[in-house]
C-alpha cells in the first residue's frame, strides 16, 4: 500500500503538536542560551494527583496490564489501581517507615512493582527501583550490596524469592524484606499479597495532603556510563513539571490517551519517568512488555505489539534494529504493528541513519499516512526531558528544541559546544554527595550534562540542535587530532549495515582509529569473506569521501561474544557502554592495534606519502 501524499502528518497540525518557537540569547563569550517562548503551565502538586483524577473520572478504563501465567492479560482499571494503592499506602503507614530511608525494588517491571511504587509515593515515601541485572546476573552480589548500603533502605521488595532471594539476603541488612512470591522461604520476610488486603483509613489521605513538590518521589541511579552510578533525587515537582511540558508540546495527548506496550525498565528515567508517567498523567493504558531486544525475547515484544496495536511506540535504537527484520519479513505483521501508531520515538542512544531509512521504507509500504519518527534528549538528572523534536525530521541526529520551562546553554569546551541545562525539572544535587553536586553545576546554575551539540541553523534556532556526542567519550590520536566518537560511531554502524549491531571506537593516543564491532544476527548468517568484503567497501567509502584521520577508521575487528550486561558493557536500555567495553576488552584493543595485529583484524592501510616525483609510494 503506497503512502498517500495528501495525508496530513501529526506534526503538521498545530492543534495536535505545538509549533517550535524558540528564543536565542547570545553571550559575549560566544555561548548561547535557547529557550521556548511558551511559558510552562500549571502542573500537579504530586504524582498521586494523577491517580486521584483518573480513578474518579475514568474508574473503569484500563490502566495497567501484564501477561499472566496462562499467557493472557492480567488487567487493572484506574478504579482498581486506586484501591490497591490505598491499601499499600496504609500498610506502609502501619509499618512506620521513615521518609529519609527509601524503599528499594530489586525486580523488573510488573503491576505489583507499580503498585508498591505508587503506594509509597502517595504517602511521601521515596522509592528507588534498581536494575534487576544487579541481582539476577551477579555472581557475588557485590555491586547490589554497595548500592543498597549507600541507599540505606527501610524496605526491600522483590517479585520472587527463587530469582532474587540470594541477592536480597546478601544486601538487606536491617531493612524489612517483602516478596511477591516465596516469602515463606525467607525467614522474617513479608508476603506482598497481605499488603493488598489492608483496609485504607483516612490516614492515607491525611498524609497525601501534606505532600509538596519539593518532596522526593523517587531516587534513580545513573547508568554509570561515565563512572560509578550516582543517586539522583527526583522530586514530585521535577516529574510533574516535566510531564506538563510534554503535554504542552504533544497536544494530542489531551484527547488521544496514550496506549503503549513497553519493556523499558523503570529503574531508568526513559521507562520509569517518561513513559510510565506519561500514561499516568493522561489516564492512558500501559501494557507491560515481558519481551526485550534480545534473541528469544524480541518475539514476545512482537506478539504483544501485534495484539495490542498501540498508538505510540517507544524504544532504543537496539530495540528498533531487532524489530525491523521481523517486520520487514512479514508485511502483514508490520501493518498490524504500525497501523495505529502516531509516532515511533527513540532515545537513550543515537539512531544510525540506516535504521532510520529502513523504518521509513517499511512504513511507506504498509501505511497511508506518514509515520512520525522523532526523539527527545535529557537525562536522569532532568526528569528526563530537556528537548523535543516536535516537528518533521529529515533523518536522525536532531534532538529538537528546549521544552517550556527549560533553558539550554551551549558553551565552548575544547573542540565542541558543551550543552548545559537549567529549569524546574532539573535536580538540585546528588544524594549525600556534595562534591559531586558542586562539580555538576556551573556558576549560573546550569547542570553540566556532559553532552555536546550544534545548532542546526544559527539563523533559525527553532530548527533544533544536533547531538554531537559525549564530551567525555572523545579522544585524541597520537597526532593530537581529536576524534568525535558519537557521530563517527553512527556513520560506521550505518556503513557496516546489516552486519554491525554496534561499534566501540578505539585509538586513544594511537596513530589510527580502530573499531570493535558487535556483530548483528545477519553477520552470523554470512560467511567471513562476505563480512570482510562489506567492511572493506565501507572503509573505502570513508577514504574516498576525503575525511581526515579523525574520521577514518583503519582497523576493524568483529568480536566473538556479545556485550556483557553483568560487566556493565550493555545497560538495561540496550545501549553499549563504550568506556566499560574498552576497559574490559583492553587486551583485544591492544591486539587490534599491534604492529602485527590479530588475524581477525580487517585493515585498510594508510596511503603512503607522495614521492619527489609526485607519485605515491608503494603501500606497505
Amino acid at each position: 500500500m503506497a503512502r498517500g501524499m495528501s495525508a496530513m502528518a501529526i506534526y503538521d497540525d498545530p492543534a495536535r503538536v505545538a509549533p517550535a518557537r524558540i528564543a536565542c540569547r547570545r553571550h559575549a563569550d560566544g555561548s548561547l542560551v535557547l529557550r521556548s517562548t511558551e511559558p510552562l503551565g500549571d502542573y500537579a502538586r504530586c504524582i498521586g494527583e494523577w491517580i486521584e483524577r483518573w480513578s474518579g473520572e475514568t474508574p473503569d478504563a484500563l490502566a495497567l496490564a501484564e501477561r499472566d501465567a496462562a499467557g493472557g492479560w492480567r488487567r487493572m482499571t484506574w478504579g482498581q489501581l486506586r484501591v490497591a494503592i490505598g491499601a499499600i499506602a496504609q500498610r506502609l503507614i502501619d509499618l512506620g517507615l521513615p521518609r529519609e530511608r527509601p524503599i528499594v525494588i530489586l525486580s523488573d517491571n510488573s503491576i505489583d512493582h507499580a503498585l508498591l511504587m505508587l503506594g509509597a509515593m502517595h504517602v511521601g515515601l521515596p522509592v528507588c527501583p534498581v536494575s534487576s541485572a544487579y541481582s539476577r546476573l551477579s555472581r557475588d552480589h557485590a555491586k547490589i550490596r554497595g548500592i543498597v548500603d549507600a541507599l540505606h533502605p527501610s524496605l526491600i521488595y522483590a517479585a520472587d524469592a527463587k530469582v532474587y532471594g540470594a541477592a536480597m539476603a546478601a544486601c538487606a541488612g536491617d531493612a524489612i524484606q517483602v516478596l511477591g512470591d516465596g516469602a515463606e522461604h525467607m525467614p522474617g520476610a513479608l508476603d506482598f499479597a497481605r499488603f493488598l488486603e489492608t483496609r485504607e483509613t483516612p490516614a492515607v489521605m491525611a498524609v497525601f495532603e501534606t505532600l509538596s513538590g519539593d518532596d522526593v518521589a523517587k531516587y534513580l541511579l545513573t547508568s554509570g556510563s561515565t563512572g560509578q552510578p550516582k543517586v539522583v533525587p527526583n522530586t514530585h515537582r521535577m516529574l510533574c513539571a516535566n510531564q506538563q511540558a510534554l503535554a504542552q508540546t504533544w497536544r494530542f495527548l489531551e484527547t488521544e490517551k496514550p496506549v503503549i506496550v513497553d519493556w523499558l525498565p523503570w529503574s531508568h528515567t526513559f521507562g520509569g519517568n517518561h513513559n510510565l508517567h506519561m500514561v499516568l498523567r493522561h489516564g492512558g493504558a500501559l501494557y507491560i512488555d515481558e519481551g526485550r531486544p534480545a534473541p528469544g525475547l524480541i518475539e514476545k515484544t512482537v506478539r504483544n505489539l501485534r495484539e495490542v496495536r498501540p498508538n505510540l511506540h517507544f524504544n532504543v535504537p537496539r530495540g528498533l534494529d531487532m524489530l525491523l527484520p521481523l517486520l520487514e519479513a512479514d508485511l502483514d505483521l508490520a501493518r498490524d504493528v504500525l497501523s495505529r501508531l502516531q509516532l515511533v520515538f527513540y532515545a537513550a542512544a543515537a539512531l544510525p541513519a540506516a535504521t532510520w531509512g529502513r523504518l521509513e521504507a517499511l512504513a511507506a509500504q504498509v501505511r497511508e499516512e506518514p509515520l512520525w519518527l522523532t526523539t527527545s534528549w535529557g537525562a536522569t538528572e532532568t526528569a528526563p526531558l530537556v528537548t523535543s523534536a516536535h516537528f518533521r525530521l529529515d533523518g536522525a541526529g536532531c534532538i529538537g528544541v528546549p521544552l517550556p520551562g527549560t533553558e539550554l546553554k551551549l558553551v565552548r569546551n575544547g573542540e565542541k559546544l558543551e550543552m548545559r541545562v537549567r529549569g524546574v525539572s532539573v535536580f538540585a544535587g546528588y544524594r549525600d554527595a556534595p562534591a559531586l553536586t558542586a562539580a555538576a553545576f556551573d556558576d549560573e546554575g546550569f547542570y553540566r550534562i556532559g553532552d555536546a551539540g550544534l545548532v542546526v541553523d544559527p539563523g533559525d534556532p527553532s530548527r533544533g540542535v544536533l547531538f554531537d556526542g559525549r564530551v567525555s567519550e572523545d579522544f585524541k590520536l597520537s597526532t593530537g587530532t581529536w576524534v568525535s566518537v558519537g557521530p563517527l560511531r553512527l556513520k560506521l554502524v550505518s556503513a557496516l549495515s546489516p552486519y554491525a549491531a554496534d561499534v566501540v571506537l578505539t585509538g586513544h593516543d594511537r596513530d589510527e582509529i580502530g573499531a570493535l564491532v558487535f556483530p548483528s544476527p545477519a553477520a552470523s548468517q554470512a560467511s567471513a569473506d562476505e563480512v570482510a568484503q562489506r567492511v572493506r567497501e565501507a572503509l573505502s567509502m570513508f577514504e574516498q569521501s576525503g575525511v581526515g584521520s579523525s574520521q577514518m577508521p583503519r582497523r576493524v575487528m568483529f568480536l566473538t561474544d556479545p556485550p556483557d550486561a553483568d560487566a556493565g558493557e550493555i545497560t538495561d536500555k540496550g545501549y553499549v557502554n563504550q568506556r566499560a567495553v574498552l576497559t574490559r576488552r583492553a587486551d583485544e584493543v591492544a591486539r587490534m592495534h599491534a604492529e602485527a595485529p590479530d588475524t581477525r583484524v580487517i585493515r585498510v592501510a594508510r596511503p603512503a606519502p607522495a614521492t619527489a616525483s609526485g607519485r605515491a609510494g608503494r603501500d606497505a
